[in-house]
């Protein structure tokens, strides 16, 4: 089976993950700041490296095409191959039951894949990065859609922008006790406990509208930050992402790589 370097592009940073068989697990991963973008080019040309020799394949998800499209075009240029693209040449392996003109980012889609062919039962999906999103999937693998909020540093952001009095604080969870004794300590309260419970409240409509519980799963660069030791979390995934767009060229039965000849 082929092997695969995926790469998800996000609104600040970049995933990049190696297969050497899209049967199995994943070899390797790393998250570098979109910023750094000679840094994301030798990465990529690192694993795709580690696995030329075994048909590799290279597939990126984006959302957030100002940084993806130059990447994609250097990237191939250094690579000298085709990178296919997760909703144009791949489609992420999950149905849906949406409005027929919603436009879904990838990211959501890869990860409520790889969140069911791994459970193959009802599930919510947290991805807590730039944005927060919390969607649910049936028992069936279809994929419902959710809820999109701001994230936790966003919301700090914005009320340090929004206010005359607020600070500029960068995010970590509070300190664990009920109040917060100073302006810091308050802002960041009421961001990860308002984070929390919109996650809480949301599973439990989900949960309403199914009939039961359905098992939680959590990704994103904010996941181990916000949702530890959290009763309501089952599983905590750093790398869905990653492993959605496994699931989806395994689904759509690549076999082999694309090339410039």
């Amino acid at each position: 089976m082929n092997a695969l370097v995926a790469i998800s592009v996000g609104n600040s940073r970049t995933q990049i993950g190696r297969f050497s068989d899209l049967r199995g697990d994943l070899d390797a991963s790393e998250s570098i700041p979109n910023g750094e973008m000679e840094t994301v080019l030798e990465r990529i040309a690192h694993h795709f490296h580690e696995v030329e020799g075994s048909d590799a394949v290279v597939v990126m998800a984006s959302v957030n095409r100002s940084f993806s499209d130059p990447l994609r075009a250097r990237a191939e240029g250094k690579l000298d191959i085709e990178i296919g693209v997760v909703g144009e040449d791949i489609m992420p392996a999950v149905a849906t039951r949406l409005d027929p003109d919603a436009a879904t980012g990838v990211d959501r889609l890869l990860c409520a894949a790889a969140a069911f062919a791994r459970l193959k039962q009802a599930c919510v999906v947290i991805d807590a990065g730039t944005a927060i999103t919390v969607d649910f999937v049936d028992g069936e693998g279809t994929f419902h859609g959710g809820a999109i909020a701001p994230g936790a540093a966003m919301q700090l952001r914005a009320l340090h922008e929004h206010t005359d009095a607020l600070p500029d604080v960068a995010f970590e969870p509070p300190p664990n006790e009920p109040f917060g004794r100073n302006t810091r300590e308050a802002m960041l309260h009421g961001v990860f406990h308002g984070i929390r419970g919109l996650a809480q409240r949301l599973i439990e409509r989900y949960a309403d509208a199914q009939g039961a519980f359905p098992m939680v799963v959590v990704t994103g660069g904010d996941a181990q930050l916000i949702f530890e030791h959290e009763d309501f979390v089952d599983r905590m995934v750093p790398d869905l992402l990653l492993l959605g767009i496994a699931s989806s060229v395994a689904a759509a039965g690549v076999d082999e790589p694309a090339t410039d000849d």
